[in-house]
């Protein structure tokens, strides 16, 4: 991107995000990606043609979707000639499935395609546990009856327990809340300010939902035409009634079910070319990714874990010459509204800069009026692969509403990494 040719985004699409267990309990992550797809297709004038690569991302998804972005488009209108690939980083998904797709477009491998993602904690893959699917394939691969009935000797009943995918990091036992709420302790992130801005991102995303800024951007599906853990009407003294929902023992826990993104379903994704590819087909261009990073950190041994854009940032605003104030807007992924203080706090700190990141000076603080103007996670949701889409294409088209400007993406990830993003116009 930074040294190929341009990378232009021309517009995404995504379907309403809704709760788990609430209008897509039975869609899956096919039936979401098919919808998204389609949609981006007709809205695009896409019908027939072949792209590049359609790269599509799913976290927690069945075995039977194994190629989930090559599915989903042999189902969206596009020609069959089209390839597809499905990826995976937990929350920076589908910001990484347009990065992959950007990459190719910068480098001339190809000329258009799209990056995109699907999830749902509605319809997780459900298994046996280890003990019988070993007897199982002890059976299927015995050659007689007799051996075929001595793989279940000793069974017992409780073998036919389930087991459930789980949210908690595999290197530690814990979830990302309990992560979360590590990261709140140690930056002493108050309580009061997690609601304000979870609040503040409901009341913003209304607002840009009753002028009409999502009405080419979210298309309806299963009879849902808005995001539903929207709460137009939320208030910091409803919040302040919730009970935390990680450390409920201590008297000091902070996050609860409000200021975290709840489980959600959803599916978006994003149309890419080359500047050239944009003018033969008519389409206008919203804005460039000019340049992207990633970064990890070592969470196992006492880092925070969704501090990873925090590194990622500098590393990127380095390799550009700029500064972190040199952007209009800056969209960071809510995954709670302690995560995004604390990586605004981290980036104010002269010491954490310095001992950190090996800076001279903090990075300094942003204009807290240019953070998410239209709401983010915390307000649409969070189906884990389909927000980096859900953010590219919102960015996309505010930078287009302004004219001009600069966009900062930052995404925090399960597993201690961060994906972020430079988008410009």
């Amino acid at each position: 991107m930074l040294q190929g040719r341009p990378v232009a985004v021309l517009g995404g699409v995504r379907i309403p995000f809704c709760r788990q267990y609430t209008a897509y309990t039975d869609v899956g992550n096919l039936g979401m990606s098919v919808r998204t797809l389609g949609a981006l297709v007709e809205k695009f004038g896409l019908h027939g043609q072949q792209l590049g690569e359609v790269a599509m991302g799913a976290v927690l998804k069945h075995s039977s979707d194994w190629n989930l972005g090559r599915e989903a488009t042999l189902s969206s209108g596009l020609s069959p000639l089209t390839p597809g690939i499905t990826l995976q980083r937990a929350c920076g998904t589908s910001l990484d499935s347009i990065i992959t797709v950007g990459n190719k477009i910068a480098t001339g491998q190809i000329e258009s395609g799209i990056g995109g993602g699907s999830d749902t904690t509605s319809d997780v893959p459900i298994v046996f546990g280890q003990k019988l699917r070993r007897r199982l394939i002890a059976a299927v691969t015995a050659k007689t009856t007799k051996d075929k009935l001595r793989a279940f000797k000793g069974f017992h009943l409780r073998e036919l327990k389930p087991e459930y995918p789980g949210v908690a990091e595999p290197r530690t036992g814990k979830s990302m809340g309990d992560h979360c709420e590590d990261m709140a302790k140690e930056w002493n992130i108050a309580r009061d300010s997690q609601d304000e801005l979870a609040v503040a991102s409901h009341h913003k995303l209304a607002a840009a939902y009753e002028r009409g800024f999502f009405d080419d951007l979210v298309v309806s599906f299963r009879g849902v035409s808005r995001d539903n853990i929207l709460r137009a009407d939320t208030s910091i003294e409803k919040l302040a009634t919730l009970k935390p929902a990680f450390d409920k023992i201590s008297g000091r826990g902070t996050l609860t079910a409000a200021n975290s993104t709840p489980l959600t379903d959803g599916a978006a994704a994003c149309l890419l070319s080359s500047d050239e590819w944009a003018a033969r087909h008519g389409h206008e261009v919203l804005c460039h990714i000019r340049d992207a990073q990633v970064a990890a950190v070592d969470f196992v041994h006492g880092e925070g874990l969704l501090m990873a854009p925090t590194i990622a940032v500098p590393e990127m605003l380095k390799r550009n010459g700029l500064t972190l104030q040199d952007f209009d807007i800056y969209e960071i992924h809510e995954a709670f509204a302690a995560q995004v203080l604390c990586t605004l706090r981290a980036w104010e700190s002269e010491d954490y800069c310095r001992n950190r990141l090996g800076l001279d000076a903090p990075l300094g603080k942003i204009d807290p009026a240019k953070l998410n103007p239209l709401g983010s996670s915390l307000a649409t949701g969070h189906p884990f692969a389909a927000t980096g889409a859900r953010i590219v294409a919102t960015a996309a088209k505010q930078l287009k509403e302004r004219g001009r400007g600069r966009c900062l993406i930052s995404i925090c990830t399960a597993g201690g990494m961060g994906v972020v993003a430079i988008l410009e116009r």
